[in-house]
């Protein structure tokens, strides 16, 4: 059951439906979207996450697996089996979308982010809801967090957002953006500027795998072909800004943990497990 409270004053409540899109194939981990973690699939994890949050009004969980589906629905989540020819977690997400006309927000919730914030997938319905109320609203709001070292800043599998001094997106890269030209000059390389002025990490921010989407957005959206910035970063969130579509971008309310290797799904299930004994004694 979704918790209910108070929206922001003035904005109108609108039809949200969160959908995670779940693939039983997976490079680095086979099947993750099944993991156990603390008994249970981390799926799950991920759609009783989404139920917590206040302003959503239905949690799917849209998969091309047979498996996935048994387990989901054994569990009394709502599933969708879709095609198996979906080369995007977005394009399973628009194929659920598409048959749901009444939903005027649609939430892609990332189904290996078994530690997703409830609160912060409610700040992001929020703001979608506050964007819809202008003619010139955005048509996607998404989420950051804080790089909180060298390591993660250089890392090419975490992808940084650079945005204005409305909060619109600009740019994603896996690169390090935006440069601090003045201070790798000083310092002779970013690595250096970085040891010598530790604070320069404030100037980057994380991209993180949150999605709201108008349900208008999101299915004009997958009908576009790919874009050339798109292919070469591999990021189609780069599609919807050469098409002028303009992207929020709120800060996350905790951080999460995508689950993409062995040693994530064991910081996950430590986190899990921490979270448990603190409510256990908190209960006993």
């Amino acid at each position: 059951m979704n918790h209910t409270g108070d929206k922001p004053p003035n904005i109108p409540k609108y039809k949200t439906v969160a959908i995670i899109p779940a693939r039983f194939a997976s490079t680095r981990l086979p099947g993750k979207a099944l993991i156990e973690i603390a008994g249970k699939p981390m799926v799950c994890w991920v759609a009783e996450r989404a139920r917590e949050a206040r302003n959503v009004d239905r949690v799917i969980v849209a998969t091309d697996s047979d498996e996935i589906l048994e387990a989901v629905a054994s569990r009394g989540i709502e599933v969708v089996l879709t095609s198996t020819q979906h080369t995007s977690g977005t394009d399973r997400v628009a194929e659920v979308a598409a048959g749901i006309p009444e939903a005027e927000i649609i939430v892609n919730v990332q189904g290996d982010e078994p530690l997703i914030s409830p609160q912060t997938i409610e700040r992001a319905v929020d703001v979608m809801a506050a964007e819809m109320q202008g003619p010139d609203g955005a048509g996607i709001v998404t989420t950051w967090e804080p790089i909180v070292s060298t390591t993660e800043l250089l890392d090419a599998n975490l992808v940084k957002v650079v945005v204005d001094d409305g909060d619109n997106a600009v740019y994603f890269s896996r690169s390090p953006v935006p440069h601090p030209r003045d201070a790798v000059k000083r310092h002779g390389s970013l690595e250096v500027a970085l040891e010598e002025e530790p604070e320069l990490l404030k100037l980057f921010r994380k991209h993180t795998g949150l999605y709201v989407y108008r349900r208008d957005v999101l299915l004009e959206f997958t009908k576009r072909p790919q874009t050339q910035l798109e292919q070469v970063e591999a990021l189609e969130q780069l599609r919807a800004l050469a098409h002028g579509v303009k992207i929020k971008v709120v800060a996350a309310c905790t951080t999460s943990i995508g689950v993409d290797t062995p040693l994530d799904l064991e910081r996950v299930r430590s986190t899990i497990s921490e979270l448990g004994s603190r409510t256990g004694a908190t209960n006993a």
